[in-house]
């Protein structure tokens, strides 16, 4: 079995990529093994607000700070489920630990907790996750589709979503806005 070797990575849509799910994307990729890949995209979010989510759900929700907050794109995967990316992890009905700070959660207590001021503070709640199967990632990374690197909680939960893009290119001391959309020029 594949080591989870890209969990806990950023991978960073090139500007030439094609598929409109993911352009100008970063996914934080919450696992990676011998069966495939899937993560959150952590930089789009939807027209879709918290509050609906919540009405959808049956859970109350009085928080008027957070209830006009957008919930995010995830992936084109499962686009009505729900997922929370989180920090801290929590003691939660149904987990993902990525690393020792950060988790991914799909059970229902999170967001009542959430709704109820009791949850975890950083937390980018998706709709949908990026998934690849078995080597399709690591053949869309040899393809240049996409640039990967160590994620930054930073990024995740403290950097405005507009500027995570290049933020997570930063990292890698790369400037998209030079690069060109044509495979194979600078």
């Amino acid at each position: 079995m594949t080591e989870n070797k890209l969990a806990d990575h950023f991978i960073i849509a090139m500007p030439g990529l094609m598929d409109v799910n993911f352009a100008e994307a970063v996914t934080y990729v919450c696992e990676h093994d011998d069966k495939g890949s899937f993560g959150i995209i952590i930089n789009q979010q939807s027209e879709i607000t918290l509050n609906e989510v919540m009405g959808q759900m049956h859970i109350p929700f009085s928080n008027e700070q957070t209830e006009n907050r957008c919930v995010y794109f995830g992936g084109p995967v499962q686009a009505n489920r729900g997922f929370i990316l989180h920090r801290p992890t929590g003691n939660w009905d149904s987990s993902l630990i990525v690393n020792d700070n950060v988790a991914l959660t799909t059970s229902r207590d999170i967001l009542e907790a959430i709704a109820n001021d009791q949850g975890p503070e950083d937390n980018i709640i998706a709709l949908g996750y990026a998934g690849w199967g078995p080597g399709q990632l690591e053949q869309e990374l040899a393809d240049n589709a996409w640039l990967s690197c160590p994620a930054d909680q930073q990024i995740i939960f403290e950097t405005p979503v507009e500027k995570r893009w290049q933020a997570a290119a930063d990292l890698l001391g790369v400037d998209l806005t030079l690069l060109s959309n044509d495979p194979g020029h600078a």
